[in-house]
């Protein structure tokens, strides 16, 4: 792609290695962008070269720690400052998701904080993936593209040639997302049901189905601290499946998930890389969502539909 076309793609810092794939799919170089960091712990973001007029996309997943959401408000309100035409954030892992709700008195909502705050630096669009909620959507007053990583995983699960292939999830929850994989691969679906002690501590969980002899597929959108997934792949083996392979969207992989994924029954743990992984596990694999990303960019500064890039 000319670098005369319209647009723009930068990065922040902890997601430069994905915009880097993405500007390889498009063709095209990665803009220039400075994050300057002082001493006391503030940064100032500065555009290296001229946007006015221009579509810019911004890319930078919002996982802990903060600092990677303070990075995407600044370099929005940069580029709105910068007399961009639009303001386009593309955010593969739209992190503080998971509070999305009062679960109890006196909490915050911080997914509809997070989405405010995006609105009010000046994104014009939001392109992200498997939100914890699909109504988180409706957190924004801006169009939301709300990409799926089925794309990328159920090729993959469909170039493994599994015997018995079952798709499972490890709690009731992520029913809907298992049951599409389910449909779309023609195969049975099996739940586990848990209850917690706590957050990231699963007290007990019981298995809805039969997995003797499977190939279980274990779904999920995100793995943490990998407390719920590993003890889904070690009740599944004790109870005659063959194999576990677990798949998320988003490996966030803190704490002891890495060693926990290491000493379970997953065969393999595979997620795509919306966030950078160096934890070390040999069981962990990760898909690329570049070329995704790359389409879903190319579509939208085309006036195309995106329809085109759900499986499922």
């Amino acid at each position: 792609m000319e670098e005369t076309k319209s647009f723009k793609v930068f990065s922040g810092t902890k997601s430069r290695y994905l915009a880097e794939k993405i500007c390889q799919q498009l063709g095209c170089e990665l803009g220039n962008l400075s994050i300057t960091k002082f001493s006391d712990g503030e940064f100032e973001v500065c555009f290296e070269e001229s946007i006015r007029g221009r579509d810019v996309f911004l890319v930078q997943s919002t996982f802990p720690n903060a600092d990677n959401l303070m990075e995407l408000l600044l370099m929005i309100d940069a580029a709105k400052r910068a007399s961009a035409r639009t303001i386009n954030a593309v955010v593969p892992y739209f992190g503080w998701a998971r509070q999305d709700r009062k679960s109890k008195p006196r909490v915050s909502i911080a997914a509809k904080l997070v989405a405010d705050m995006l609105g009010v630096a000046g994104i014009t669009r939001l392109i992200t993936m498997d939100l914890h909620a699909d109504q988180e959507q409706g957190f924004f007053n801006v169009p939301v593209d709300h990409l799926f990583a089925s794309s990328v995983i159920l090729p993959y699960i469909q170039s493994l040639n599994l015997e018995n292939p079952v798709i499972a999830t490890p709690d009731v929850g992520g029913s809907k997302r298992a049951s599409k994989y389910s449909k779309f691969l023609n195969c049975p679906l099996v739940l586990c049901n848990k209850t917690r002690k706590k957050a990231n501590e699963v007290a007990t969980m019981d298995i809805i189905g039969d997995v003797t002899d499977a190939d279980v597929i274990l779904i999920d959108d995100m793995v943490d601290t990998a407390g719920t997934i590993t003890k889904a792949a070690d009740l599944m083996k004790q109870n005659g499946a063959r194999s576990v392979r677990a798949f998320a969207s988003h490996g966030i992989m803190s704490g002891p998930a890495s060693e926990r994924v290491e000493a379970s029954a997953i065969e393999e743990m595979v997620f795509t890389d919306s966030i950078p992984y160096a934890g070390g596990c040999s069981k962990v694999r990760q898909l690329s969502i570049a070329p995704l990303l790359a389409q879903t960019i190319q579509f939208v500064e085309n006036n195309e539909s995106i329809s085109k890039q759900y499986l499922c």
